[in-house]
């Protein structure tokens, strides 16, 4: 009996973090859109989305920290993250996959992960148009997840407000990565199979 209970308890939150996670990437998506830096499609990869995985544990390590102080910043820095890993996928992916995390890191090392990104590897210029519109539009995406995990109303430092949190970061990454596909000249393509 008491296993039958956990066993429902653990499906019962694994749908409520699955709503959550699609309900925020569709709100961000249509943020994107509204701001004409996605058109309503979330660009993706299997590759890029799968790599999340593989740097996830060492992005929480050091995002986790930052929640108390920079609540923007720690999920923010997710969508920099995915705005790299899509451009490794679309340069090199082999030697993307190879890549350490902390590669990523600016000289100030997580603090800088945004300007290094922005500006060393996908190089934009500083205070180029692009390079403000995606800091822009990244900050309002980071603001409204933020938003999103507080009204929630999750006790703080729980292990669910941990799962949120971490749903929330692959959402971030996953639109950062989308924005970069995008930038890149990418878009989904409606194909006649019957043909």
């Amino acid at each position: 009996m008491l296993r039958n209970i956990k066993i429902t308890l653990r499906c019962m939150i694994k749908i409520y973090l699955d709503r959550f996670e699609a309900k925020l990437e569709e709100d961000l998506l249509r943020l994107c859109t509204s701001y004409k830096m996605l058109n309503g499609t979330l660009l993706s990869s299997e590759d890029i989305d799968a790599h999340w995985q593989t740097l996830a544990p060492e992005y929480m390590a050091d995002a986790v920290p930052q929640i108390a102080d920079y609540p923007t910043v720690s999920v923010a820095w997710a969508a920099y993250l995915g705005l790299a890993v899509a451009y490794g996928w679309d340069t090199d992916w082999k030697l993307c996959l190879e890549t350490p995390y902390t590669s990523y890191y600016g000289a100030d090392g997580f603090d800088d992960m945004d300007e290094h990104i922005v500006y060393d590897l996908l190089g934009l210029l500083r205070d180029g148009y692009e390079a403000e519109q995606l800091e822009k539009v990244i900050r309002h995406c980071g603001e409204c997840t933020v938003s999103a995990i507080r009204h929630e109303h999750i006790e703080p430092q729980s292990t669910m407000a941990f799962h949120v949190f971490s749903r929330a970061c692959k959402v971030m990454f996953r639109i950062g990565a989308a924005l970069e596909l995008k930038r890149l000249g990418y878009k989904f393509d409606k194909v006649n199979v019957s043909q």
